[in-house]
């Protein structure tokens, strides 16, 4: 995943969790999720669409 290890997200996880504190991360993780969620619906949708033949 990017090139990263064990060790590296271990890391991240800690250093956000130290800037964000317990209790906003599952809020932060929750709209992450819906925003990705919403994103590929947006894109399927657009794909979907039929286009006018000329």
């Amino acid at each position: 995943m990017f090139g990263l290890g064990i060790s590296e997200l271990i890391i991240i996880m800690a250093i956000a969790f130290l800037i964000f504190g317990g209790k906003k991360l599952p809020e932060i993780g929750s709209g992450l999720g819906k925003g990705i969620s919403s994103f590929k619906k947006g894109i399927k949708e657009i794909d979907e669409t039929p286009t006018p033949e000329t």
